[in-house]
């Protein structure tokens, strides 16, 4: 008896350390260069005051664009602690804790349903598993904005290609609206 529970014990450990070792893998730190952060807000039509959720949220730089730029009350929901906290930082060290804010969690399992907007720089496999989530939870009206990466079954109210920034390769941009 006390074997088998040994057993499922360490099966539980293990699965755990492997959901976030797959999770990481959904969507690897790649930061979004600066002038892209700022067209995929532009496209969405960030307003001051909207609820803007980013997936993913890394450094936290969309984030911080929206809570300072745009005034939006932007949250970002990260699973890389280090970058939790690194980006925590940063939002305290520019003023901007009363609009911004990044939370600590699996972005399939956050309440979107307050969003006006949402941002997404993630891998396909990714997108495909928080589509479901995005369907069942946002508003009628709510933006999503993808950068790079197309949200399947899901057709795009625009589509813009930045062309190269000066990092050698240009950026797609989708708009979704449900």
């Amino acid at each position: 008896m006390k074997l088998a529970s040994i057993l499922l014990l360490i099966a539980g450990v293990g699965a755990s350390a492997q959901e976030k070792k797959d999770a990481e893998k959904l969507a690897p730190y790649y930061p979004t260069p600066p002038s892209i952060v700022e067209k995929m807000l532009q496209i969405a039509s960030l307003k001051s005051g909207e609820k803007m959720f980013d997936l993913g949220s890394g450094d936290g730089r969309i984030v911080l664009m929206a809570a300072t730029k745009f005034k939006a009350d932007a949250t970002g929901v990260e699973l890389d602690p280090s970058l939790v906290r690194q980006s925590s930082e940063e939002i305290r060290r520019t003023g901007n804790d009363q609009r911004a804010r990044i939370i600590l969690g699996d972005i399939l399992k956050q309440d979107y349903s307050s969003a006006d907007v949402v941002t997404a720089y993630l891998l396909p496999k990714a997108m495909e598993l928080v589509r479901p989530v995005l369907e069942k939870q946002l508003k009628k009206g709510a933006r999503v904005v993808a950068h790079d990466f197309e949200m399947q079954g899901w057709k795009p109210e625009k589509v813009e290609t930045i062309e190269d920034d000066g990092e050698g390769r240009s950026h797609t941009v989708f708009l979704y609206r449900r």
